[in-house]
Order: C-alpha cells, then sequence, then structure tokens
C-alpha cells in the first residue's frame, strides 16, 4: 500500500473514531471528508481509479450506505409494495364510485317510474 493510500486510511480511521486533526468532529464519512482529513482536496478519492476501489469500500462501509444486494432487494420489494398499496386504494376507491353511482341510478329509475305510474293513472282518472 502506498503512502498516500496509508494517509487515506488513517483519516478514515480518525473520522471513525470521531478523532479528526483538519474536518470538524462528527463530519458525516464520505469520500471528500476523508480526502481532505488526508490532506488532500476535495473529490481526490476517484471512484474509477482500482487503486481506490478497498478505500471506497472501507468509506462506504464505515459510513453505512453500502447495500448489500439483499438490503437493495428488499428496499425495491418494499417501494413496489407501497405502490402496490396505493394503487389497490385508487381501485377500491373507484369501484366504490361507481357502486354509489349505480345505487344513484337504481332510485331514479324507481322515482321515474313511479312518477309515469301517476301520471297514467291521473289521465285514466280524467277521462
Amino acid at each position: 500500500m502506498s503512502t498516500s493510500q496509508q494517509e487515506y486510511f488513517d483519516a478514515l480511521d480518525r473520522l471513525i473514531r470521531g478523532t479528526t486533526k483538519i474536518v470538524p468532529k462528527g463530519s458525516r464519512i464520505n469520500n471528500d471528508s476523508v480526502a481532505l482529513e488526508a490532506g488532500r482536496k476535495r473529490g481526490s478519492i476517484k471512484k474509477n481509479r482500482d487503486i481506490n476501489y478497498d478505500l471506497i469500500e472501507a468509506i462506504n462501509k464505515a459510513s453505512g450506505e453500502s447495500k448489500s444486494p439483499k438490503d437493495e432487494l428488499k428496499d425495491k420489494l418494499d417501494k413496489e409494495k407501497k405502490k402496490s398499496l396505493e394503487y389497490r386504494e385508487l381501485w377500491e376507491g373507484a369501484i366504490a364510485r361507481e357502486l354509489s353511482l349505480i345505487n344513484e341510478i337504481y332510485g331514479l329509475q324507481n322515482e321515474l317510474k313511479a312518477l309515469q305510474n301517476k301520471k297514467v293513472t291521473s289521465i285514466n282518472k280524467n277521462q
């Protein structure tokens, strides 16, 4: 391991322990805070450099941002379940409106029949 890589790992260790020298204590652990704590510029830890792979993995693990594929699938499943419940609620609302309208139509049809019967009987009485 090169000295610069060792400096990054030392900086990460200080961030984890909360004994930072450069960045404020309690700073979030991420690539930039590790770089700054190591005395480098923000953005100096690049994801596309193979040499930084282990460092970035350690940073992600320390920050708690690294999710296993199982966790990612669980999150996706939970999101889809939530979406499914939202659509179910919309569907049930639509069904309730349909039933309400059918009930109203049925009542209006009965009223219309009753009015038509009254007209027919009142016409017959007048003749």
